[in-house]
This record gives C-alpha cells, sequence and structure tokens, in this order.
C-alpha cells in the first residue's frame, strides 16, 4: 500500500483548515472510534468549495455512510438545493438526519435507505454525483447514472488511487475497477477529467 500523500503534508494541512463545527469533529470522531471509512476533512472542504463554485441544485451520493460528505455539501447548498444520501444501513442514514438536523441542514437532504445504483437512478438532471461506494461497482455506477446527469454535471469519485493499488499489476477486483473507470472517464471526449492526490484520490470530472 502507498501513502498518496507524505503524512507531514497532510498534517500541515489539517493545521492550516482548523475546524471547530461540532457536527464535523462528533462524525470525524464517530469514525475513528468505529474505524469507519470517511472523506475526512480535507476532501470534504475540497467538496464544499466545488459545491461553492458550482451551485448545483441537486447533487445525488452514491454511498453516504453516515452523513460525513453530505454534510459538507449541505452546507454549501444554496437557496431550493438539496444532496440525496443513499446508504443501505438504515442506522447510518438515522446518524445522518440527526447531525444535519442539529446543524439546521435537514431541509436541504433527503434521506434514502437501500441500494445506492437502483435510488440514484430515480433522479434527473443531476448537477453533481458523487460515488463513494463499493470500488467494484464503481464502472457500472457510471454507466447507470450517464443518463441521469444535468448538462455541465460534476462527476467526483473518492478513492480513484485505491492507497497506490492503481499501479499495481496483480490487483483485486476493485483495484482492477476503479483503473476501469479511471481510464472511462479520462477516455471520453464529453468529459473533461482530472484526478486530484489528495488524501485517497479524488476523480473530478466536468460534462462538457
Amino acid at each position: 500500500m502507498i501513502q498518496i500523500t507524505d503524512p507531514r503534508i497532510e498534517g500541515y494541512l489539517m493545521k492550516l483548515q482548523p475546524e471547530d463545527d461540532a457536527q464535523i469533529l462528533a462524525m470525524e470522531e464517530k469514525a475513528r472510534e468505529m474505524k469507519f471509512p470517511i472523506i475526512d476533512r480535507l476532501v470534504g472542504r475540497f467538496l464544499h468549495l466545488l459545491t461553492r463554485l458550482k451551485q448545483p441544485k441537486l447533487v445525488v451520493e452514491l454511498g453516504s455512510g453516515f452523513g460525513y460528505s453530505a454534510l459538507w455539501f449541505a452546507r454549501a447548498l444554496g437557496e431550493g438545493a438539496k444532496v440525496v444520501l443513499t446508504e443501505y444501513a438504515e442506522k447510518n442514514i438515522a446518524y445522518a438526519r440527526q447531525m444535519l438536523e442539529e446543524e439546521g441542514l435537514a431541509d436541504k437532504a433527503e434521506f434514502r435507505v437501500g441500494n445506492a445504483l437502483e435510488i440514484g437512478q430515480e433522479y434527473d438532471n443531476i448537477d453533481i454525483l458523487f460515488i463513494d461506494i463499493d470500488k467494484y461497482q464503481y464502472p457500472a455506477a457510471l454507466e447507470a447514472m450517464l443518463p441521469r446527469l444535468a448538462q455541465n454535471a460534476l462527476v467526483i469519485a473518492d478513492n480513484t488511487l485505491w492507497y497506490g493499488r492503481v499501479v499495481e499489476e496483480n490487483s483485486n477486483k476493485d483495484s482492477e475497477a476503479v483503473k476501469r473507470f479511471n481510464e472511462i472517464m479520462f477516455s471520453r471526449s464529453d468529459f473533461f477529467t482530472t484526478i486530484v492526490p489528495l488524501r485517497d484520490g479524488v476523480l473530478l470530472s466536468y460534462r462538457i
């Protein structure tokens, strides 16, 4: 496993970006206690900034966990906009709802329990699609959701460097799926794509 960013750099960035929001800090602590994977604060701030710049009306998350990334999206949404959370574990959605309610942002969120790919296809004109489900599903997620995207939509996917496993030859189905997903996104002429080597790699793609 390759460390994408030097830990000293990550430490420096975290010191530059102190956080005093009670919900953000509580969720980060919960993730540490549960050893539950979240995007973490550096990526959260990146998503927040992209959302402020994009001014979306509809954000759909494929894989929301207990709502950490959704909180960052919701904090940046304008009037009448919403983020759709999808998660198979009802207890995670319940916790996400609690956190967004405490932040006063529940009216900007829609909480859905079930299969992320099936739920995601119920929405049209998606301005930001955030993909953070099981990695082997990434190519299928893209294929399923392409018809649901708005013109000039953003596709954002987490873990697209996958702990450096994308450069390994003998890899498992998750690694192969991430590599395939990256190759598809970079080969499409109707998207402009880059990967930001932040945390575990964040793919950002703009629909032309």
